[in-house]
């Protein structure tokens, strides 16, 4: 029999519906949690509860306007109460400036949207469920940067993701001190990772994406859950205030 080793366990994952959002709910339902999912697209977060319960695990469905002071307040108390407590907590939820109509946006309202949902957003969330975990005596936060923000990279994007990810790394190295010694906090930082965005990019990109990675491949959504999974197991309990480069090995070309 496979060992599961969250079973017992409760997580949270926010922007559960998107691309990696969806691969962090399945393995670590696969590895035995219960999951609150987080997320703004009702059809697509009941499907996947769907697919939670096909691997035998329940979910809660939760929708939340990270944007929204009230909005945070209300996922933290859902999301808590429903279970009682909370084991695990993935701030995952990310402003999508890349595709659509969010793309034509000016720098500014791209920065204070980044701003909002990948830096605030992720601040509010992790100290107010930091606080409760750290009450209980137990529990790991797990945030998403960018494994570039600590190097750069030229151009619009670069900039804004830079600043946007390398606060959230910075703050994470910063918050697990706070809430040390019984709640673990780690940063993943993804590469260039095949989402909505990796999909329809231009053969540039499409080359660049392979030419700087190491393993000569797009990342994809299931290779950052499965880093997503290791660091919040118990296999990682000596691991805290660290930023983990899930890119294949990065590489100047």
């Amino acid at each position: 029999m496979r060992e599961r080793p969250l079973t017992g366990q409760i997580a949270v994952v926010t922007g559960a519906t998107g691309g990696i959002g969806r691969a962090i709910v399945l393995a670590l339902a696969e590895a035995g949690a219960d999951v609150v999912l987080h997320g703004r697209r009702l059809q697509a977060a009941e499907a996947l509860g769907e697919q939670v319960a096909a691997l035998g695990r329940q979910s809660h469905l939760v929708l939340a306007d990270l944007t929204e002071q009230a909005e945070m307040e209300r996922l933290v108390e859902a999301a808590w109460t429903w279970r009682g407590a909370v084991d695990i907590w993935i701030n995952n939820a990310g402003a999508d400036i890349l595709t659509g109509e969010a793309a034509r946006k000016t720098f500014p309202q791209k920065l204070a949207a980044l701003w909002q949902v990948d830096v605030a957003a992720t601040v509010f969330l992790s100290r107010s469920v930091g606080t409760l975990m750290q009450a209980r005596g137990r529990g790991c936060l797990l945030n998403v940067g960018w494994d570039q923000a600590e190097q750069g990279m030229a151009g619009d994007s670069g900039e804004l993701f830079a600043l946007a990810k390398g606060a959230v790394m910075a703050f994470t190295r910063s918050l697990a001190q706070s809430l040390a010694p019984h709640v673990r906090v780690n940063c993943l930082a993804p590469g260039w990772i095949r989402t909505a965005w990796g999909e329809h990019a231009s053969e540039y990109w499409q080359q660049r994406a392979v030419r700087q990675s190491l393993r000569q491949r797009w990342g994809t959504p299931e290779d950052v859950a499965q880093a997503a999974l290791f660091l919040v197991s118990p296999a990682a309990d000596f691991i805290t205030g660290q930023v983990l480069p899930v890119n294949g090995g990065f590489r100047y070309a």
